[in-house]
């Protein structure tokens, strides 16, 4: 059976914030359908390459490819996610690729139905009665149907967070971007946002995670990724980086996570 093809892929990327080297020749493939999971101290550039990858940070150097386009090459004048220097998006492009933030960034004065409505209004120029359906079938696809008309202000952390990432899915991305999505949750309201993400696995979401949960990575991933000062140190399937990592490095994180 062939392989499916390589949705996101990055060449080479670099990423400098002044003096610091944040992403350094950062090369990865993720196919569609592919659950890719980023693990690696904090400081590592995790999150950095997820900002790269959707286009709200510039890259200093190397290549971003979404589904074969370039869109991101500091060798060209122009990228399409604007000029190079600048950091307006290409709308035609961004409503491909959704990201979900630690951080849930709702709009506080908005409902939930409002929050998820809104992007297909503004962005995709639906009509009202049908962003309206669609924010409710996905509220209903993350087990909150009956949160439709309430602020956000009154939903616990998990549920906020779930709606967010109905918000995301509302503009019918390709691909998802999580950046610790549950690291700003309370222990026991994690369980119920990451059982969304393990249905949008099932589902053949192409994926790119970045987490601190070991043992969910080790369910989720297809494959997973060790980063470590700005490096990809390691990859591979999750039953080899995490259970039998080659690299000292990887096995030196690990243990710390499993003592922590």
């Amino acid at each position: 059976m062939q392989p499916e093809p390589v949705i996101v892929e990055t060449r080479s990327v670099l990423k400098r914030y002044g003096p610091l080297t944040v992403l350094s020749d950062i090369s990865m493939a993720v196919r569609k359908g592919e659950a890719c999971v980023a693990i690696g101290p904090s400081g590592s550039g995790k999150s950095t390459l997820l900002r790269c990858l959707c286009g709200l940070e510039t890259i200093d150097g190397g290549q971003i490819l979404i589904d074969g386009t370039v869109v991101a090459d500091v060798n060209s004048s122009r990228s399409i996610f604007g000029l190079r220097k600048s950091r307006r998006p290409f709308p035609g492009l961004r409503g491909e690729i959704g990201m979900i933030f630690q951080r849930f960034n709702l709009f506080p004065h908005k409902t939930a139905l409002q929050n998820i409505a809104i992007g297909p209004e503004q962005v995709r120029g639906m009509s009202r009665e049908e962003s309206e359906a669609i924010a409710l079938a996905l509220l209903a696809k993350v087990g909150l149907a009956e949160k439709a008309n309430v602020l956000p202000e009154t939903l616990s952390g998990g549920q906020q967070q779930r709606v967010a990432i109905a918000r995301a899915l509302a503009m019918q991305p390709r691909i998802l971007l999580f950046d610790e999505v549950t690291s700003a949750l309370d222990p026991e309201l994690v369980g119920e946002v990451l059982n969304v993400m393990r249905g949008l696995a099932d589902e053949g979401m192409t994926m790119v995670i970045v987490t601190h949960e070991m043992q969910f990575a080790s369910e989720i991933a297809d494959r997973v990724m060790f980063m470590d000062g700005g490096l990809v140190v390691e990859e591979g399937p999750p039953e080899q980086v995490l259970r039998a990592p080659t690299e000292e490095r990887t096995r030196n994180f690990l243990r710390r996570v499993l003592e922590h």
